[in-house]
């Protein structure tokens, strides 16, 4: 994925100066404003008393040989989700729960005059009311990222709709309760003279063109690698990009890249008989992340102490922390913490949903108004659909050109313009991911890409699974079949043609670092019964049906270009493990690949897991300072020259990166415990002394099970290594922190006498049963910053075919058949990836037939949208016993872990489409694609 927007950092911008986090600031950032900050999973294994109100991974509770570390949890109803926890869960706390709720405008085209509480009848009267005034009053500010009005202010016009206007606090539920049913109505609020939307700046625009060179090993002669990122400086008066080259003094290099650009629409839109062109308009909907679990928080701001507890669950809890410090930090005395202590539970479900959002500000807001108080913010299902981040809509033109002798694609362009909704969020981030994945999985020599996010009225959009790569890849695909068939080619054929070869450059200009397995995935799908039989089942339909096949191909990033993980791992002497991970755990089996991948190089599953920890890594000693994705290289080089330095702390787990970036760290420790602690400890069990050959011979030993098997010695008992590694005093615990700029730093430590090289960047260890100790980085070599400029080096793919049948008389769709094969590098978790492809199907299935929400007034900000009006996929939509995943081997036993959670969704969706094609003879250029349409088009 390329770079997104500054994401979990510490440090803090006071007064125009950038103050470095160091030390106990990484756990207790007293820097900020004062305020000292806990980040913590809920229930730490040093708080007991927390152990009898929630249970965890591994604490008490039986776990299966096999399978989810968490599963028994889970599945037996223990405290895991953030929704699940009340004040008298929490010991300490408050015996009553106190309720909060937000009221958001159903209206951004008035002025907001005031709300009207006689509306909620004197049964249901919120105990506080918070409003835009009092937050200026207290001198609450807005975080950057959510850079706005918290609360619209009487006399302005909403930004959007949904947003909160009041923030509304109960004592008792059964008020709180009433009132929620009464604001449905949607007239609690009031407004004024129409001024029609508020008028907001576009949130950004790029430009990515590339060039090729003659040859397929000749220099690019122009790419977004060699050049950098490209903006056009110049506005229509409604506000739009002017993308073609001006005549000004002011943005050359934007005048060389676009003069390239308008250089290959040209070739386009020329008539040449010899090449196919084609120049399609597409168009995909607004939809909900539809995550089971709608968000919630809970606090207790305790003003004799002056500390503020939060529980909450999100995909990004460093983040989420820090601006709980930025929104209080300059508040006056009675609405300022002294401490935050923020709590992090599992979440149920993400889908990119719950990266960066504003609710935690909310909930944090709730109980410093509501002091002594435990206060509980939680949406339900309608105020989920007006107040949560959508998917973006997004309106794209694409052409593409292809030789018709050699049928190989020979240019490409394309325009996007992304509905931002009503905060910038993510937007710009998913705009220039959409546009840098605009060419899939193919080989394009000359190709122009722009790509714009503006803002609207509707609903906020952000991130969510596919980060825009669905919305072009699905236009793309679409486009390509079409390509195909008009040449006439084999659509498989005509992707064989074109599919980017291991080496091959990217449209920015990069080659992929990883295994690019494209051509195996095609032979796949072109024997698989279903593309071999297409023809003969096409002829023999049920009597009043159609049938059609369909085939797509994806290739889809994982990462974001600064990405970073905090990990370790313990072993007792009895061999018991215990891992903290820093990685959120929202379903996608994190704590479980923590435990699989760990146990490669330490034997057994951990007994332990806790993820959503970043408290326990004080050890380490971290500091850091600037911008992981725009910090120059001599900034970089100098501040790596403290050893405690890295260029950022902690990641949101977004971007499909939990197995390839959320276990590195616990990874690479577990790899230093089993050298320089369990092996020494087995060789001396062995009898080997250090002078004998085989003491080097460390890589030859492998695991079976908890036993270590070495050929030619007796195998032994991994309880009885660890036994003899703490009477040794060797390593048994290590802690590391890793970063990735697509490529791993990598760092030299001294342990136990010998350097030792890991892709690591900090490193503490335990030796027997000490404490842990930070080790001195002796060299450390980070990614170059001009790896910014890379718009993806980590990508996984999928392949999916689909035959489906479609009824004449009415137009309803079914699947009979479906086939996704994908890869994914090394698999920790068999059973979560199998899950995660069937999920992305399903969802792919709902996107493409089901799920729309209208924008703006007729849409989800009206406050009326549930799920009697939204449609997800059921299992009556799906091939429940005839859906076949296959999961490709990895290339080589050290294949590193791939990111796939995302890719499994996005073929899905294009596949559909050009099976609709096939059994209907229509192309459609937008989403979704429902029954009525269908029928329409077979009448």
């Amino acid at each position: 994925m390329a770079p997104r927007p500054p994401r979990i950092l510490s440090y803090s911008k006071i007064k125009g100066k950038i103050i470095e986090a160091s030390r106990r600031k990484f756990l207790k950032l007293a820097a900020i404003s004062g305020i000292t900050l806990g980040v913590s999973r809920l229930a730490l294994a040093d708080s007991s008393a927390f152990l009898a109100h929630e249970t965890l991974p591994g604490r008490g509770v039986w776990k299966p040989a096999a399978g989810r570390v968490d599963g028994v949890a889970k599945a037996t109803g223990a405290k895991l989700y953030a929704s699940d926890f009340r004040a008298s869960d929490l010991p300490g706390w408050p015996a009553n729960t106190s309720h909060a709720l937000l009221a958001r405008a159903a209206d951004a085209t008035h002025v907001y005059v005031g709300f009207d509480l006689t509306r909620l009848g004197k049964d249901a009267q919120p105990s506080v009311v918070v409003t835009a005034e009092d937050l200026a009053r207290i001198g609450a500010r807005a975080p950057e990222f959510y850079a706005g009005d918290l609360l619209c202010p009487v006399g302005k016009t909403p930004s959007y709709l949904g947003q909160p206007a009041a923030l509304l606090i109960f004592e008792t539920f059964d008020a709180f309760d009433r009132a929620r049913l009464v604001l449905r109505d949607g007239d609690f609020l009031k407004f004024g003279a129409e001024t029609g939307p508020v008028d907001v700046p576009n949130y950004g625009a790029f430009r990515f063109t590339r060039v090729a060179g003659a040859t397929p090993d000749a220099p690019d002669i122009y790419s977004p690698l060699q050049e950098g990122w490209i903006s056009p400086g110049l506005l229509e008066s409604s506000g739009r990009p002017i993308w073609k080259p001006m005549p000004v003094a002011k943005g050359g290099e934007y005048v060389k890249g676009a003069t390239y650009g308008e250089a290959i629409r040209a070739r386009l839109a020329g008539d040449d008989p010899a090449v196919l062109t084609l120049d399609r308009q597409f168009e995909t909907q607004s939809v909900d992340p539809m995550f089971l679990e709608p968000e919630c928080g809970l606090a207790w701001y305790d003003p004799h102490a002056a500390n503020l507890e939060i529980v909450l669950g999100v995909q990004s809890p460093f983040e989420a922390t820090e601006a709980l410090a930025f929104l209080l930090g300059e508040a006056k005395a009675d609405f300022k913490p002294k401490n935050i202590d923020a709590q992090f539970a599992y979440i149920g479900g993400g889908f990119g949903g719950r990266d960066h959002t504003p609710f935690p500000l909310y909930v944090a807001l709730a109980a410093m108004f509501y002091p002594g108080h435990a206060v509980r913010l939680a949406h339900d299902r309608l105020q989920q659909f007006q107040g949560g981040v959508k998917r973006h809509a997004i309106k794209m033109r694409s052409q593409i050109g292809v030789d018709r002798a050699s049928g190989l694609i020979t240019a490409f362009a394309a325009d996007h313009v992304l509905d931002g909704g009503g905060l910038m969020n993510y937007s710009i981030s998913v705009a220039v991911v959409a546009a840098t994945g605009a060419i899939g999985i193919y080989d394009i020599p000359k190709v122009d890409v722009t790509t714009v996010a503006v803002h609207s009225r509707g609903v906020t959009a952000g991130s969510m699974r596919g980060y825009g790569t669905l919305q072009t890849m699905t236009a793309l695909e679409v486009l390509v079949d079409e390509a195909a068939a008009a040449l006439p080619i084999d659509p498989i054929e005509f992707r064989r043609r074109n599919a980017l070869r291991p080496g091959g450059r990217t449209m920015t200009g990069n080659p992929y670092s990883v295994s690019v397995r494209t051509q195996e995935i095609l032979d796949k799908l072109d024997k698989h019964p279903i593309w071999r039989t297409r023809v003969e089942e096409k002829a023999r339909p049920k009597p009043g049906f159609v049938v059609g096949v369909g085939v797509a191909c994806s290739a889809k990033d994982y990462g974001t270009g600064a990405d970073c993980t905090l990990g370790s791992i313990e072993i007792d002497p009895n061999g018991r493990i215990s891992i903290h991970g820093d990685a959120v755990e929202m379903g996608n089996g994190i704590g479980t690949a923590l435990a699989n991948r760990a146990a490669l190089h330490v034997g057994g599953i951990a007994d332990e897991v806790t993820v959503a920890q970043v408290d326990v890594f004080d050890a380490l000693e971290l500091t850091t300072s600037g911008d992981a994705y725009t910090i120059t290289q001599t900034a970089q080089d100098e501040a790596a020259k403290n050893p405690r330095w890295v260029p950022a702390i902690s990641s949101a787990t977004s971007a499909s990166i939990g197995a390839h970036v959320g276990t590195q760290a616990v990874a690479e420790a577990a790899r230093i415990i089993f050298r320089f602690g369990l092996w020494p400890a087995a060789l001396s069990l062995w009898g080997i002394e250090s002078t004998d050959p085989r003491a080097k011979q460390s890589d030859e030993a492998y695991w079976q099970g908890e036993t270590l098997i070495m050929t030619g010695l007796s195998p032994l008992p991994l309880s009885a290594i660890a036994a003899k590694a703490h009477a040794q005093k060797g390593v048994t615990g290590a802690m590391a922190h890793a970063f990735s700029r697509w490529a791993w730093a990598q760092g030299v430590f001294n342990i136990a006498g010998e350097d030792w090289t890991a892709d690591i960047d900090a490193l503490a260890v335990r030796y027997g049963g000490g404490k842990f100790t930070r080790l001195h980085r002796k060299m450390v070599a980070f990614p170059p910053t001009d790896y910014n400029r890379i718009g993806t080096a980590f990508s996984s793919l999928c392949g999916t075919l689909v035959r489906i049948e479609i009824e004449r008389a009415t137009g309803a769709l079914h699947i009979a058949r479906a086939y996704s094969v994908l890869e994914c590098g090394k698999v920790l978790v068999p059973e979560v990836v199998l899950g995660q492809a069937q999920g992305g199907f399903a969802m792919g299935v709902g996107y493409t037939l089901l799920e729309t929400l209208p924008p703006f007034e007729d849409g989800p900000g009206n406050g009326q949208w549930n799920l009697g009006q939204y449609v997800v996929a059921r299992g009556s939509d799906l091939p429940l016993h005839d859906l076949e995943i296959e999961i490709l081997p990895p290339l080589a036993s050290n294949e590193p872990p791939k990111g796939m959670a995302e890719v499994v969704m996005i073929p899905v969706v294009p596949a559909l489409l050009n099976a609709i094609f096939d059994a209907t003879g229509r192309r459609f250029q937008s989403l979704p694609v429902t029954q009525d349409m269908l029928k329409q088009a077979l009448a």
